[in-house]
């Protein structure tokens, strides 16, 4: 099978996902990788931040309630990619995390539907990207992030993705 370094446009729902290939070998079919964005309060009694998942390498990303972001979890799958974003007083993308895992019941939960997915350690951005820089985008007034400020679990456009990544590194 020929790999392609093209982005394909996937519709899901009312999503729509640009996505590129994961790289495979020609006896794997074509994986594409989603890209997403997941909130995290990173202090207080129930707060965990970047650098914890930095010097711990793997988690379970967990306690996500809301039907639309469980919604988005369960889209998930091993080798997509997601911009860990700090709430509260910070509001900003600080790193990378990759998924590892497909969605599956919360083991800490008794209600079936509350899914968790493993997740590793992928990167540090160069500099946080904050809520206030990605509001100044255009091109981002559509985006989950700035339309349901609430939601912790989101798709994340390819173009908004790159983006987002190239205002790190300034």
């Amino acid at each position: 099978m020929a790999m392609t370094n093209e982005l394909v446009r996937v519709r899901t729902g009312e999503h729509i996902f640009f996505q590129k290939p994961l790289n495979t070998d020609k006896n794997m079919k074509n994986e594409m990788v989603n890209y997403w964005l997941a909130k995290q309060e990173p202090s207080g009694p129930r707060g965990y931040n970047f650098e914890q998942l930095k010097k711990e390498k793997t988690t379970v990303w967990d306690g996500v309630h809301n039907n639309l972001a469980l919604k988005h979890m369960r889209e998930m799958k091993s080798g997509d990619l997601v911009f860990f974003y700090h709430t509260g007083d910070e509001r900003q993308a600080v790193g990378i995390m990759q998924i590892t895992s497909k969605p599956y019941p919360n083991p800490k939960e008794d209600v079936e539907r509350f899914i968790v997915v493993d997740v590793k350690y992928k990167k540090t951005l160069k500099r946080p990207v904050t809520l206030n820089e990605m509001k100044k985008e255009k091109k981002f007034k559509d985006w989950e992030l700035i339309r349901i400020s609430r939601l912790s679990v989101m798709p994340v456009p390819k173009i908004i993705w790159d983006d987002i990544v190239k205002m790190s590194q300034n």
